[in-house]
């Protein structure tokens, strides 16, 4: 989008159409991006996060700003329930 149409974009009284809600209560993988799934199977082979991070080759903050938004979506207080819902979901 070039300057001039974001700009437009921004001003305009468009109001976007609201984001779906999940209906559903139980943690889904398709819940986590990529990277959060990526994460989250290095945490349940035990790295931390500063391991992670090297490992991927990105900030310590980034990945646990990753590991909060796995928690969060997944419903997990620890990161050994991490590993245990890697083990218990079915497989795509």
């Amino acid at each position: 989008m070039m300057l001039e149409e974001a700009t437009e974009y921004a001003l305009s009284e468009e109001v976007p159409a609201p984001l779906p809600v999940p209906n559903s209560e139980e943690p889904r993988a398709d819940r986590l991006t990529r990277r959060e799934e990526e994460v989250a199977l290095l945490v349940a082979r035990g790295l931390t996060n500063r391991q992670i991070a090297s490992e991927l080759t990105l900030s310590r903050r980034t990945i646990d700003n990753h590991v909060a938004n796995i928690f969060k979506k997944l419903g997990l207080d620890s990161r050994s329930q991490v590993a245990t819902w890697l083990e218990e979901r079915p497989l795509s």
